[in-house]
């Protein structure tokens, strides 16, 4: 569960990592413009990032890497309200995106934004949804840094250790909220990370499915946390 009390913020913004938030509904929407397309998004409080895109979204989303053409089955954790599953989505129509909320407001909206932008490669589930035996190739997140390192942590574990061979997770985090210290965690743990890019307070970085033989502490992936995002 979350280090913070979900309740205390008067605007819900700590809400976005709720399986249902208790903050009354005011819908609102934004608009995502990318060299290679916009998408108007409907949004809401108890949502992360309700008025604007993040703009360590954005950054993921302009200087990520492209999935590649025989990719089919991608991944965004935590989409909330789904700039990133709608942006993979539109680039990728050949795979299945996999936008996964512990946030049932956040699923709902995504759907609708899905649909509302003719994007029907999306399937949205929570994360105990997620079929247990479907390896992915590629995982896109803004990781919710703000459930604390421990839930985070194990959050991160189970999801990365569902890469394909060969896959790779590509993960936005902001510095003064510990991208340094998590890279180093991701390193001891066994997966191989790189800083694609630093700017803008945010940096990027690439994580690449362990290797056979490789484990990590906790044994294996085990069953998906249904609370942890």
């Amino acid at each position: 569960m979350p280090s913070e009390s979900v309740s205390s913020a008067s605007d819900g913004s700590r809400q976005y990592f709720s399986a249902r938030p208790d903050i009354a509904s005011r819908p609102g929407a934004v608009r995502l413009h990318l060299p290679d397309v916009s998408l108007d998004l409907a949004t809401d409080r108890g949502v992360f990032a309700r008025n604007d895109v993040d703009p360590g979204t954005k950054l993921l989303l302009l200087h990520g890497p492209d999935a590649t053409a025989t990719d089919s089955e991608l991944v965004d954790l935590g989409c909330g309200y789904g700039p990133i599953a709608l942006v993979l989505a539109h680039r990728n129509p050949q795979a299945r995106i996999w936008a996964v909320d512990v946030n049932e407001r956040a699923r709902s909206l995504c759907r609708a934004n899905a649909a509302d932008n003719g994007l029907e490669n999306i399937t949205v589930v929570a994360p105990d949804e997620f079929p247990s035996d479907l390896p992915v190739e590629r995982i896109w997140s803004n990781p919710p840094i703000r459930i604390g390192k421990a839930a985070l942590h194990d959050l991160l574990t189970r999801w990365i250790d569902r890469l394909a061979p060969g896959g790779s997770a590509h993960f936005v985090v902001q510095k003064h909220l510990g991208s340094d210290s998590l890279h180093r965690w991701l390193e001891q743990s066994g997966w191989a990370t790189t800083r694609r890019r630093s700017q803008s307070a945010y940096r990027l970085l690439d994580v690449s499915a362990r290797t056979a033989g490789t484990s990590d502490r906790h044994g294996g992936p085990g069953p998906l946390p249904a609370t942890s995002e």
